[in-house]
């Protein structure tokens, strides 16, 4: 519970600070870490399903589906970055409307993929013979995968939200 209130109170902040803050905020702490991410959950990934390959357990396909992943975020993430955050920080709300809309449609996708891969490791239960580099990989994604949510609802709930906001007030002021 003391999650939720710490991210609605830093949500919160947010909101009152300049969008250039945000922007900057998400794509060092979100969008850099991620291009660090992917590539080593990849490699372990990769690893484990090569080592691994005859157990049960295995999470036969994870390296193939986080490829995947990498390359829908990439994508997502140059969108924001090139288009979309400098039309934000300029104050462009009305103009981000669509290209708003189609990253949070992306959103879903992302937290898609998020949920395959939750069935995949069978939300990231170890078997109890996992060597160290499974472990590690499991560890490194449930990182990722909190890192990943917590870019999405500050994404959607502070700075699209916001943004929104502001185009409606000018919409209708």
């Amino acid at each position: 519970m003391e999650t939720n209130l710490a991210s609605a109170k830093e949500d919160a902040d947010w909101r009152q600070r300049p969008v250039g803050e945000l922007v900057d905020y998400i794509v060092a702490n979100f969008h850099e870490r991620h291009r660090e991410q992917l590539p080593e959950l990849i490699r372990l990934s990769r690893r484990v399903e090569h080592v691994h390959a005859d157990q049960p357990d295995c999470p036969a396909g994870l390296a193939d589906a986080l490829e995947g992943l990498r390359q829908e975020l990439e994508s997502h993430m140059m969108k924001e970055e090139q288009v979309l955050f400098p039309l934000l920080v300029r104050g462009l709300n009305g103009p981000a409307r669509a290209p708003v809309s189609v990253m949070r449609f992306e959103h879903g996708q992302h937290l898609n993929s998020l949920g395959l891969i939750n069935l995949m490791t069978r939300n990231l239960s170890l078997p109890e013979n996992a060597c160290g580099t499974w472990r590690n990989l499991y560890g490194a994604l449930e990182q990722f995968n909190n890192d990943l949510i917590q870019h999405i609802q500050l994404e959607n709930d502070v700075l699209f939200l916001n943004a929104s906001s502001a185009a409606e007030g000018a919409h209708h002021g």
